[in-house]
């Protein structure tokens, strides 16, 4: 596997990220978002209200941060967001759980869309294998005074 296939495949494993906008004050502003979908390409898909302090940022500046974390896998993107108004798409990618932001559901006049499209990004996977093969890694360089490294299983950039 890749690196871009690794850190695609990182993004799948995450529900929810934290989406990083800059302010029209300058300042950054991060709010947890539910993940409505990954494309193979990375591009992520959010539903948002239009009203919503997030779009207004956008309208001055489409470039966002996008966050991830569990316990062992860590991911960030950067990126550029854009609002989309396209009712099939949010057709297929409504979920009923949704109505608690938006009680007239997918009908609402205020529920839209948000693609967000990585440029780069990077990850850390400390699972798994990746995890027993760092802990060995970290353990020599300790023992050697030295500074652990880490392969493209478990750390890299990738651009997008």
């Amino acid at each position: 596997m890749d690196k871009f296939e690794k850190l695609v495949d990182l993004i799948g494993d995450f529900d929810n990220a934290m989406l990083v906008t800059r302010t029209s004050e300058g300042e950054l502003d991060a709010r947890p978002m539910a993940v409505a979908e990954l494309e193979p390409d990375g591009d992520l898909w959010f539903v948002t209200d239009r009203n919503s302090g997030k779009v207004a940022d956008l309208m001055l500046d489409h470039e966002v941060a996008v966050t991830m974390q569990s316990s062992r896998k860590f991911v960030t993107l950067t990126a550029t967001a854009h609002l989309v108004d396209d009712r099939a798409k949010l057709e297929e990618l409504w979920q009923e759980a949704w109505k608690v932001w938006f009680p007239q559901g997918k009908a609402s006049n205020s529920i839209a869309l948000l693609k967000v499209e990585p440029k780069r990004g990077e990850y850390w996977d400390n699972s798994g294998v990746q995890a027993v093969k760092y802990l060995i890694e970290a353990g020599k360089a300790y023992l050697q005074g030295e500074r652990a490294s880490t392969d493209e299983s478990i750390n890299a950039r990738v651009s997008m």
